[in-house]
């Protein structure tokens, strides 16, 4: 079977990369913007440099292509032309499957999170073209946050970075929204999904449109329990008011400082209190609550365990 992974360079989608290489069942062709002559060599990946604006570039690319994973940035394209032309290429192909750039949240509308606007442009794409007949069959690989991101600073995959957030195992502290310590996150581990997603490809059957991965499903209140054990101390919980966040307010004493490859510095430091605001606000609403699909369908797979994971992280950490 022939996997054609678009953005192959991104963080996520190496890691994708890897499980399925591990497999030694699958003909990889990794798509990017450029090639250059550090492309390592190995065996059953071809890399090609396409120009996503260059439909036909594109429908070339993809002949003999039975599944396309998507790991295009959304950020820098605001009319989302790329993965659009990528869709539409792949259709023309006769490519048979496409999983999107997602991997966060469930589906919902993402008002709390406005950077994620082009996922919602992208699903309603694809629901659109597969509204009277089945153009492409596609599904929506949603894991919630990634486990990895609470090991910040330290990095614990092969190639995704840590994010800080509103968890700060780091510094023993976290932010709380006042009355919601019940709010519901789910943490996957990047390797977790990364398999997943490796088993999936050959999936018999139709795709569900939703594909949730859950390794683990805790409250605020449940990882902060877990942080205090694994660190041995009381975490400094903030707690900030419903009102506040609707306005944009984050009244903490801190707040996040990481940024990400995906966006300038100037642009982090703009967005940086938006995110903090944007996960408390949505996890709210179940936003962070994904789907079983995955658990369900692979009831074999032994997920990691975040207590596990954390403990390792953190064991011996000042």
């Amino acid at each position: 079977m022939k996997i054609a992974i678009a953005g192959g360079t991104g963080q996520v989608a190496q890691e994708v990369i890897n499980a399925l290489v591990a497999t030694q069942r699958y003909e990889l062709l990794i798509l990017s913007r450029s090639t250059n002559k550090q492309t390592p060599v190995v065996s059953g990946i071809v890399y090609r440099a396409v120009a996503y604006h260059d439909k036909q570039d594109l429908i070339e690319a993809l002949r003999g292509v039975h599944t396309v994973l998507s790991f295009i940035q959304i950020l820098s394209d605001d009319k989302q032309m790329a993965q659009k032309n990528l869709i539409d290429a792949a259709v023309q192909a006769g490519v048979k499957r496409f999983a999107p750039s997602e991997y966060g949240r469930r589906v919902q509308l993402d008002f709390h999170m406005s950077w994620w606007n082009g996922k919602i442009e992208i699903r309603q794409y694809l629901a659109e073209i597969n509204r009277k007949e089945t153009m492409l069959e596609y599904t929506l690989f949603q894991p919630g946050l990634f486990l990895e991101y609470l090991a910040f600073p330290h990095k614990t995959a092969k190639y995704l970075q840590p994010l800080q957030t509103v968890f700060d195992f780091d510094k023993c502290r976290a932010i709380v929204v006042q009355g919601h310590q019940d709010a519901v996150m789910s943490l996957t581990s990047v390797r977790d999904l990364a398999e997943i997603i490796a088993k999936t490809v050959e999936l018999k059957g139709q795709w569900p449109v939703t594909f949730g991965v859950k390794a683990n499903r805790l409250t605020f209140h449940d990882i902060v329990a877990i942080g205090e054990r694994v660190r041995g101390r009381l975490f400094d919980v903030e707690h900030v008011e419903v009102e506040d966040l609707e306005a944009g307010n984050l009244k903490t004493s801190w707040s996040l400082e990481a940024t990400h490859a995906a966006v300038s510095t100037e642009e982090a430091e703009k967005m940086l209190q938006q995110v903090a605001i944007g996960i408390l606000l949505s996890c709210l609403g179940n936003a962070w609550d994904v789907g079983e699909e995955a658990n369900k369908l692979f009831p074999e797979h032994a997920f990691v365990k975040a207590e596990d994971y954390l403990s390792a992280v953190w064991m011996n950490k000042p």
